[in-house]
């Protein structure tokens, strides 16, 4: 964490350990620094002391883990690394992205059949068809492990954050009867990064949306050129690490435009570029029912605007999360100012946040990828 007051005129005397009395987000290097900080800060400074006061609904998880994966990460006792090499899948399939270590990786270095593997025994991970259909909406990480049947220690859930995340977005504004979603359900799913080394993840869809044929449209200047217009089936689970499980009966789990007699009900296709440049060319062939940005960050970056702006012109609800309440209230902010409307679905906390806390945040607020939804 860097000073609040970084580059106020003077060099920073040191590691900021002089934090806010009031709202104990920010933290400084000197008084100095604080002073002059000051201006800027004391219109979010009550802002934050409000957020701050979920601190305790943020770090709360059922996992057996959770201590660790929230509070030790945040002290320093732990690290993400640490984490994932106790548990066997440090560096490997999925898991890659996951670390500081993997952050030099790109999408097109590996292919799908090097990370559609959970790396985890059978009971640990989703890797067959759910043992019952859902019989309830889930609202929670423990219902989804119980439905599931799967323990409360494994890590799976720093993974499925993406479907879930979905799955909450989709029942929160489209509901779980909605007629126009009985048969398929279209999504335009934009900014993804490191999703792309984690698509195999993207087939837990098939339980969640039993039925259902699921389209996404992955859109976003991460997709390197040569995987754009890249069509993706997903037919399967991923699979676990046991060779005779049922997994495993099929040889193929992605199918990347293979031709194939089977009718994926999971079909992801990639496209490069900003969602209000390519627009056009993807609603020939269908409209979306939902747009869903991940970890969206509309304050940080301009060309969220043009987007904005092609959002409210086209009607389609739109979800959008990201990493802190904060972040969530100035992209709130930058939507309103551009469609002259207060957001239609609040500000509120992703049950479905990943359950490991993001290391070396800009403030003392703690971070989850997917943390916290709003949407237009």
């Amino acid at each position: 964490m860097e000073c609040a007051g970084k580059g106020r005129g003077t060099r920073c005397l040191g590691p900021p350990r002089r934090r806010c009395d009031r709202c104990g987000a920010v933290a400084y290097c000197s008084s100095s620094h604080q002073i002059l900080h000051w201006n800027d800060h004391k219109e979010e400074c009550k802002r934050l002391e409000q957020q701050m006061k979920c601190v305790d609904v943020l770090n709360d998880f059922p996992f057996t883990f959770s201590q660790e994966a929230t509070l030790q990460v945040l002290e320093k006792k732990e690290t993400r690394c640490l984490f994932l090499s106790k548990r066997g899948v440090h560096q490997v399939g999925m898991w890659l992205y996951e670390c500081c270590c993997g952050e030099s990786v790109t999408s097109s270095d590996h292919s799908s059949r090097s990370n559609d593997v959970w790396h985890l025994p059978r009971i640990l991970c989703p890797c067959n068809e759910p043992v019952s259909p859902i019989s309830k909406q889930l609202s929670s990480w423990k219902d989804y492990y119980e439905w599931r049947c799967i323990p409360l220690h494994s890590p799976v859930a720093l993974l499925l954050h993406w479907p879930l995340t979905i799955y909450h977005a989709t029942q929160a504004v489209l509901g779980s009867s909605n007629p126009e979603i009985r048969d398929k359900l279209y999504i335009h799913y934009l900014g993804p990064e490191k999703e792309l080394l984690q698509l195999a993840v993207f087939t837990e869809l098939h339980a969640l949306f039993p039925g259902v044929h699921v389209h996404i449209e992955l859109v976003g200047p991460s997709i390197p050129q040569n995987r754009d217009g890249e069509r993706i089936n997903l037919f399967n689970y991923a699979h676990c690490l046991e060779a005779d499980c049922i997994c495993k009966s099929l040889s193929e789990n992605l199918s990347w435009d293979v031709p194939t007699s089977r009718t994926s009900k999971v079909t992801l296709q990639l496209r490069r570029g900003f969602y209000h440049d390519r627009y056009r060319d993807i609603a020939k062939d269908f409209s979306p029912h939902l747009v869903i940005a991940p970890n969206a960050g509309i304050a940080a970056y301009a060309s969220w605007l043009p987007t904005i702006e092609l959002i409210k012109e086209i009607n389609v609800p739109a979800i959008f999360s990201d990493y802190c309440e904060e972040a969530c209230h100035l992209g709130a902010c930058c939507i309103s100012t551009v469609t002259g409307h207060p957001l239609t679905f609040p500000i509120q906390i992703n049950p479905f946040r990943q359950p490991m806390v993001v290391e070396n945040s800009a403030l003392f607020l703690p971070c989850y990828s997917n943390c916290f939804l709003f949407g237009i």
